[in-house]
């Protein structure tokens, strides 16, 4: 509970009471604040370490009509004081009587603490007597017990003492009977009684009978090896006092218990004796010895051992595993004669004989795995040095316990192998077209699964025979012939064009050959350039791919794709099969770029062809005489034409790619984006519209600004409102034209198809622009050139990221005059400055011969656009020129001179 807070009286009180208060006044830390809280909780303000009167106080009375209730209040105040004192009062009188109550129970606990220590003392005294009773009765125990250990030990070392006496009179007794069976009980008791002893090895009787005992193991060691010797070799002997098969089992009992190197010169020297005959039959001089009779080596040691332990296997103990020993023997020499066998007589090993040793070995190792556990193998490897790392904790095996012989002579294998596979490519290469065609409805040639079918089989040998260098060789010589299949078989598959029989044959061929080394490398160049020089140059019609072509064409395109996927897979499986070490060497990196080039050429002809059969199409379009069209009726006969071509080749590749959807897409992106900016160009040489008589009285202004203010003044203005634009049906024709082969375009992946599937949003998203493009050129060659502003101000908004090339063009498609054209572009260029600069630049880079399409192209086409409309430009300004001289024997010149700077 808080501390009263006193309540201001109505009177003063004297200055001595006001200082008694404050110095009673109880000043409670936080802590024991927050304790009082916890204990007594009170939501009364005046209980609140934080009370502040004044705050109080304006709760009570927070404006002068609560005054009303002052006495209330302050009678309430002093009854809770009332009861305060009352309370204090209280609890002093409960107090008065603690002093005396406490000083009582101090002088109680102090009596209790002086019994409990006499307690403490009375029962340590106690303990200490009982210590000393129980230290008197166990004297004498102790003693006793101290006795009769040294008299156990005593009487334990007399008997060992006796049993060593006795026993080794014992033993040299049973020894010279070669009684072995009663001699390994005694045998391991003394062995056992004289370690006990070797403590005592100072005293000298102890050191005599521990001699007497070695003595007696080492002869029983030299009587049991001749007693073996005499009964597997009695020739050595001669053949007296040969024991018997009983006496050999007791006897191998007690070399079990006799030091360990009389066991292992015992097993060595039988061993030996076992597999000498094995030397002799196949000593590297014997006929039998070569690889092609390998079957025989192991088919002896099989008899051998199963006429071994049916005659001897009961003589040995079973943990010898003579049998397992006799076999790790014959396959430790084997191995070293082989080696030496194949060393002298390599050039008389061929792959057949060698894969014949390797699988005879792999079965004969594979049947020795299942029979013996491999016990000896890690007593080998242990006796040999080896030492305990994590290596010698696997399993051990018989697998390659002879075959790494062979693994220095596996390059015969992988030579093999090269040398089938050269055979396997040359018959491939020489297959006839009806042997080469796929089968089935199936769109990969044949040999293509022939080829990965052989790499399947030749990896899964290989990983039985080895999976380092050999398979990495391996991976080489498939990287090799992959490149050998691609270039002999499938490039070589890819139909050539040919040339026609005419009179310019050699010409037109030489063309096609130098613009098929252009395709290679600059395939949007070739686009455009290609369709401006066939204009002039060809004398006749250009040589395309026959429909079995494009068939063909389309099954290298397919095999190409399937080759691309299972390099792919070839490639991770070598990775996961090949030894750790040689795995990141495996790279066919440059095997699939190969692949992926033949798709890129098959997809780069189709597009070609496609684009020869749309260049005549577009030639006729240039000999429409436009600017004397009367009327505008149905789509002109070069978009019947272009039309006709599509329907007839797109099915073709669109059914033979059925299984390459992707490319097909691919293709069918390429073709628009090589047709489109053909188009475009075709449509800059055309001349759509006649000059009016604004524009001939245009010729007589001085400068851009009377043609600027022409407009609204005198014949001009006249002429203007008879005849705004000249005769505009061509382009009107033209438009309607555009629109049929924009729509012609859109649907081209499906063309000819029952099925109609809706285009890529890509493929829509550039026919959609570029063909809107050419719309937009057609509608700005319609538009007057009078007012000059509002017409450049109408060309902008049709073609806002046109440039001064352009502009040019389409004042040449509207046959404006050259000086007005220079007037106009003054205008121009002061309307966009911008505009001005790109076309400068463009200027400069195309030799003031104009640029060629201004569309909007991606950045990996803005090179080949660049210089496709200088070789464009170009052509246009040797066709004004030719209209303008009127002279078709200059322009029959002209096209001599270039065929003969092309290269033949």
């Amino acid at each position: 509970m808080s501390a009263p807070v006193a309540v201001p009286p109505a009177e003063p009180e004297p200055e001595s009471d006001v200082r008694k208060d404050h110095i009673n006044k109880i000043v409670l830390s936080d802590e024991v604040q927050r304790a009082i809280e916890q204990v007594l909780q009170s939501s009364d303000p005046l209980d609140h370490p934080d009370f502040d009167p004044t705050d109080y106080v304006n709760q009570l009375f927070p404006n002068e009509q609560s005054l009303s209730n002052i006495d209330d209040v302050i009678t309430k105040m002093e009854v809770d004081i009332g009861l305060i004192d009352d309370n204090i009062r209280s609890v002093v009188r409960g107090q008065v009587n603690t002093g005396e109550n406490g000083r009582i129970a101090l002088r109680e606990a102090q009596q209790s603490i002086t019994q409990l220590f006499g307690l403490i003392t009375d029962i340590k005294s106690r303990a200490e007597q009982t210590e000393d009773m129980v230290k008197e009765i166990t004297r004498d125990i102790k003693q006793l017990d101290s006795a009769k250990n040294n008299l156990t030990y005593a009487i334990t070392t007399l008997n060992h003492l006796h049993m060593l006496v006795g026993g080794v009179e014992n033993l040299k007794r049973l020894a010279e009977r070669r009684q072995y069976g009663e001699v390994l009980n005694p045998l391991q008791a003394i062995i056992e009684v004289n370690q006990h002893f070797q403590q005592y090895s100072e005293i000298p009787q102890i050191q005599t009978l521990s001699s007497q005992v070695q003595q007696i193991q080492t002869e029983l060691a030299t009587q049991i090896t001749e007693d073996f010797r005499h009964f597997f070799a009695p020739s050595a002997g001669g053949g007296q006092g040969r024991m018997t098969i009983t006496q050999l089992k007791d006897a191998c009992q007690v070399v079990s218990v006799l030091d360990k190197p009389v066991k292992r010169n015992i097993l060595k020297w039988y061993i030996n004796l076992q597999l000498q005959e094995y030397i002799q039959l196949f000593h590297e001089n014997q006929d039998i010895a070569w690889l092609d009779k390998i079957d025989k080596r192991y088919a002896w040691v099989k008899r051998h051992l199963l006429d071994f332990e049916e005659k001897f296997g009961a003589i040995f103990p079973q943990d010898w595993e003579i049998s397992e020993r006799i076999t790790v023997q014959f396959c430790a020499i084997t191995r070293e004669e082989l080696t030496k066998i194949m060393a002298r007589r390599r050039t008389e090993m061929d792959v057949k004989l060698l894969l014949f040793a390797i699988q005879k070995t792999a079965n004969f190792e594979q049947l020795l795995d299942k029979r013996f556990q491999g016990s000896t193998l890690t007593e080998m490897k242990t006796s040999a040095g080896g030492g305990e790392g994590s290596e010698d904790q696997k399993q051990p095996t018989f697998i390659d316990l002879i075959g790494q012989c062979f693994k220095a002579y596996l390059d015969i294998y992988t030579d093999s192998i090269d040398r089938s596979l050269a055979e396997l490519i040359g018959q491939f290469v020489q297959q006839t077209p009806q042997q080469l065609l796929p089968k089935d409805g199936a769109s990969v040639f044949p040999n293509c699964a022939e080829l990965f079918v052989f790499y399947k089989k030749c990896m899964v040998q290989c990983t039985q025979l080895s999976n380092e260098k050999p398979m990495y060789d391996l991976t080489l010589i498939f990287k090799r012939y992959l490149r050998e299949y691609s270039s002999k078989v499938l490039e070589a598959r890819i139909p050539k064009l040919q040339s026609s029989s005419s009179g310019g044959s050699s010409t037109a061929s030489s063309i096609s050959n130098s613009m098929s080394l252009l395709t290679k490398d600059f395939q949007n160049l070739s686009t455009a350039a290609g369709q401006v020089i066939h204009n002039f140059l060809k004398e006749g019609e250009a040589p395309r791919f026959s429909i079995d072509d494009i068939r063909k064409i389309c099954f290298v395109l397919a095999t190409a794709e399937y080759c691309l996927e299972t390099v792919q897979q070839l490639e991770d499986k070598l990775k996961e099969k090949i030894d750790k070490s040689y795995a990141n060497r495996v790279d066919l990196s440059e095997e699939k770029d190969v692949f992926h080039r033949i798709i890129s050429n098959c997809i780069g002809l189709l597009v070609q062809d496609l684009d020869t059969g749309c260049e005549q199409s577009l030639n006729l379009m240039t000999k429409i005489s436009w600017h004397n069209i009367s009327n505008v009726g149905d789509q002109s006969g070069f978009v019947n034409q272009i039309v006709t071509n599509l329907k007839q080749s797109v099915p073709v590749i669109r059914d033979n790619l059925a299984t390459s959807r992707k490319y097909y897409t691919q293709f069918c992106h390429k073709f628009v984006n090589s047709f489109i900016p053909k188009y475009i160009n075709t449509l800059y040489r055309l001349r759509p519209t006649t000059s009016t008589v604004g524009s001939s009285s245009m010729t007589t202004s001085a400068s851009s600004s009377s043609i600027a203010e022409g407009a609204g003044t005198g014949t001009n203005s006249a002429n203007a409102s008879a005849n705004p634009g000249g005769n505009i049906l061509g382009c009107e024709q033209l438009l309607l034209d555009t629109h049929s082969l924009k729509t012609v375009l859109m649907d081209l992946p499906s063309i000819g198809s029952q099925v109609q599937r809706k285009p890529p949003a890509s493929y829509t998203k550039v026919v959609v622009k570029g063909m809107a493009k050419a719309e937009m050129i057609i509608k700005v060659v319609m538009q007057p050139i009078y007012p000059a502003t509002l017409y450049i101000e109408q060309y902008l908004k049709l073609l806002p990221e046109s440039h001064v090339t352009e502009f040019h063009k389409i004042l040449e498609m509207k046959s404006v005059r050259k000086i007005e054209q220079q007037q106009l572009v003054e205008l121009y260029k002061r309307a966009c400055p911008q505009q001005q600069q790109q076309g400068t630049g463009a200027g400069q880079h195309d030799g003031g011969g104009g640029g060629g399409d201004a569309a909007p192209l991606s950045q990996s086409q803005q090179a080949a656009a660049s210089a496709a409309a200088a070789i464009s430009g170009a052509g246009s300004s040797i066709i004004a020129l030719g209209d303008s001289l009127m002279d078709k024997g200059r322009i029959k010149k002209i096209e001599s001179l270039i065929k003969n700077r092309l290269p033949n």
